[in-house]
């Protein structure tokens, strides 16, 4: 059975243009990856909770903000190794350089017997359409550009 997941997309708008808040992973494994790697603040869902429920929780796990605002339904995708993410997109603004991450325990290197205490999301930031293209999962361009389409609905 497929991973299914929730997340929220926070988004601004500067100089007339979207800018989507996007993070990047912690731990060794994706230290020095940046192209595909970012992603919206996401994690499973628990038994029994509600997806829009586990995309707040995750929300305020990886980032240390409580999400505030109208949440704008997005429509589901699945990535590549066949995990499912719904997902919902809200206006706000934050500081990128105060976010504060859970963390998780990971052996590293892999079967060394080396344990390590990594942050979830080791760095967040606002990009643009183009930029942030390049930087999120590949499977996630569909939340960016429907929720442009349904920005420029308005």
């Amino acid at each position: 059975m497929a991973k299914v997941s929730a997340g929220l997309l926070m988004y601004r708008v500067r100089e007339s243009e979207l800018e989507f808040l996007l993070a990047h992973p912690g731990g060794p494994f994706w230290k020095d990856r940046d192209v595909g790697a970012w992603t919206i603040p996401k994690g499973e869902i628990h038994p029994g909770e509600e997806p829009i429920a586990a995309a707040r929780r995750e929300f305020e796990e990886e980032i240390g903000l409580e999400p505030a605002g109208n949440l704008i339904a997005l429509k589901p995708i699945t990535q590549k190794g066949g995990k499912i993410v719904h997902a919902w997109a809200f206006e706000g603004d934050l500081d990128v350089n105060s976010i504060h991450s859970n963390t998780f325990e990971m052996e590293w290197p892999p079967r060394s017997g080396k344990f390590q205490t990594c942050p979830e999301v080791d760095r967040a930031g606002f990009f643009r359409m183009g930029e942030a293209k390049i930087k999120i999962n590949p499977a996630q361009i569909a939340f960016l550009e429907e929720l442009e389409q349904l920005r420029a609905k308005k």
